[in-house]
């Protein structure tokens, strides 16, 4: 009796050794393991069957199935051991990380910067550095800020539909619109605050127009200084300075051409000489001219309308295209393009996110 039990332990061993060392992966080892240790297992039911024994038999056959159970668990365990490593090394081979290839820029890196969003912090800078603060307005309009407190008459063609985005008529007849110049933040600016001022108006602007220099919806910056002294000297050294800060050149050269605006008188336009060079066009050389802005002292209507004294104040205006300043600058051909939402388009002509413009650093770099 006790050479036959040990006989099916010497047996049942030498199967289960096999059935652990053909195993291949982990999950067929688990089945073994329970076939041979779980509750209803070969290795299981031998020590079940010790309860029916006798003393004498248990004594001797304890130890024997029991050494059986310790050397099946072993060799379970250390066929675990080469199977995880056998995976791991399947896992890395099949997940190698070619380290020749170059690294992906991060977003901040891929992000770009609209040459319009730009210009209007290089335009910040500059005119932070001269003294200027940043006026605000907003996009919707009535007809009075847009045009009557600026000295437009009733008859001018700017107030025609043709030039205007005008909105339905309200029940009083008065009818909403959508800005066409900063201008009413300048009108807005006098009616709060008393001079002296001195404000830059940045922001969109809409117009009925549409070609390869003209958008439905463009930008545009105005300036506005308003005090006791204010004349055509300050005018031209502010603009001056400007225009060799903002092109990045040591001296420019200017020409004033008269002019008409209705808020303005005397009004001019601002031609800056130049140069072009095949396609290059430069700032502040050659003997060529580009008109860049116009200008002018502000009316004494204007100054009426706001309630000062133009015998007490007067003051000059300037105002220019964002997006025509951005084209001549970084050698934009078509206005349209601005908008056009082409990545492509983005990534040639846009800046750095975290390339912050200033005087000292630099504007474009």
């Amino acid at each position: 009796m006790m050479a036959s039990i040990a006989a099916n332990i010497e047996q049942l061993e030498k199967v289960l050794t096999g059935e652990i060392a053909s195993a291949g992966d982990e999950a067929a080892l688990e089945a073994v393991r329970v076939s041979a240790l779980g509750k209803k297992g070969a290795v299981s039911e031998l020590l079940r069957g010790l309860g029916g024994m006798s003393p004498e038999d248990r004594q001797i056959n304890g130890p024997l199935i029991n050494g059986l159970k310790i050397r099946v668990t072993d060799e379970i365990n250390a066929r675990r051991e080469i199977l995880k490593a056998q995976a791991l090394e399947e896992r890395l081979a099949t997940e190698t990380v070619d380290v020749t290839l170059p690294v992906r820029e991060p977003a901040v890196a891929q992000g770009r910067v609209h040459p319009v969003a730009q210009v209007v912090d290089e335009l910040i800078a500059i005119f932070a550095d001269m003294g200027f603060s940043i006026a605000e307005g907003p996009h919707i309009e009535n007809d009075n800020y847009n045009f009557t407190a600026l000295n437009i008459p009733e008859d001018h063609p700017a107030r025609q539909e043709m030039d205007t985005f005008y909105f339905d008529p309200r029940e009083d007849g008065s009818r909403r619109l959508l800005r066409t110049h900063t201008s009413p933040v300048q009108i807005r600016t006098m009616l709060s605050t008393k001079p002296p001022i001195r404000i830059i108006a940045p922001g969109r602007v809409f117009r009925c127009d549409y070609d390869q220099t003209h958008t439905p919806m463009f930008h545009q910056v105005e300036g506005l200084v308003i005090d006791k002294q204010a004349n055509l000297g300050n005018l031209k050294w502010v603009l001056e300075e400007f225009l060799k800060a903002f092109f990045e050149v040591p001296n420019v050269k200017m020409r004033f051409r008269a002019s008409h605006f209705p808020f303005t008188e005397p009004s001019m336009e601002v031609d800056v000489g130049c140069t072009r060079v095949g396609n290059e066009l430069k700032i502040g050389e050659g003997d060529g001219w580009l008109e860049i802005l116009g200008c002018g002292m502000v009316h004494p209507n204007v100054l009426r309308n706001v309630g000062l004294d133009p015998a007490e104040y007067q003051g000059f205006a300037w105002g220019m295209g964002i997006d025509r300043i951005a084209m001549l600058k970084y050698g934009i051909p078509d206005l349209r393009t601005f908008f056009a939402s082409d990545l492509r388009w983005l990534k040639h002509y846009g800046f750095a996110a975290l390339d912050l413009p200033s005087l000292a650093g630099g504007l474009s770099r």
